[in-house]
């Protein structure tokens, strides 16, 4: 059945277009936050150091400063739990989608040894209007990609956020969004499964007010809080 409604939302595709632009032109393009990209947080031997790569939300936009976002405070509670030290760096990038990531952002990191690589990707994939063969391919492509340069990393992936929630989405639009986004997340959790990767459970948003930034779209500081406190579980277990 969710496959069947898949499918129907190419018949609505008209919809997602003029909704969409609708959505593009009310809404503010925010930049990425500002401050470190990577840090190092003191604690004991041996260190954790953690990637967190993918799109906006890896980027910390919605907020001003990097240090209350995702990566920041993620690594923050890695070290409250474990009392290791931690070293995290974030590589995030406007409007990315999982193929740019692989094909241009992946290639030109350095192979410095990461032990923990959080991915936030499948949000643009799902908003492009991208097709589940299309992600499979892509993103399947960066699982691969990522193995093969840290083949001793623990890979999540935190997968698409629920559409209906964020408070830009028209109704309709959030709900052809939302199936598609659906289908994306269970082809992402097969392709994680395959690959050596752990598929995290999906973020709850129980208070959108609180948990996305001014734009209906992004994360505030509360709702990259929410999420680290959502992911350290799956990023630490063994």
């Amino acid at each position: 059945m969710q496959r069947l409604l898949a499918l129907l939302t190419w018949l609505a595709y008209p919809v997602y277009v003029w909704q969409g632009l609708g959505v593009r032109r009310r809404t503010t393009r925010m930049l990425p936050a500002q401050g470190p990209v990577m840090h190092d947080l003191s604690g004991n031997a041996p260190a954790i150091s953690l990637l967190v790569l993918g799109d906006s939300s890896a980027a910390s936009v919605g907020i001003g400063n990097s240090e209350n976002g995702l990566a920041a405070q993620l690594a923050v509670l890695i070290s409250q739990n474990t009392g290791r030290a931690v070293r995290w760096r974030a590589a995030g990038f406007n409007s990315a989608t999982s193929g740019q990531i692989r094909d241009h952002v992946l290639p030109n990191l350095s192979a410095d040894p990461w032990t923990h690589i959080v991915l936030a990707i499948g949000t643009n994939d799902t908003k492009n209007f991208h097709s589940v063969p299309r992600f499979k391919r892509e993103f399947g492509g960066l699982l691969y990609a990522l193995r093969a340069k840290w083949p001793e990393a623990r890979v999540v992936w935190s997968p698409v956020l629920e559409f209906t929630r964020a408070p830009a989405m028209p109704s309709l639009l959030g709900k052809i969004l939302e199936i598609r986004a659906t289908e994306m997340n269970r082809m992402g959790e097969r392709l994680c499964l395959e690959r050596g990767a752990v598929p995290a459970p999906r973020l709850p948003i129980t208070n959108p007010e609180e948990g996305f930034a001014s734009d209906g779209f992004h994360a505030s500081e509360a709702g990259y809080r929410a999420w680290a406190e959502h992911l350290v579980g799956q990023v630490l277990a063994s």
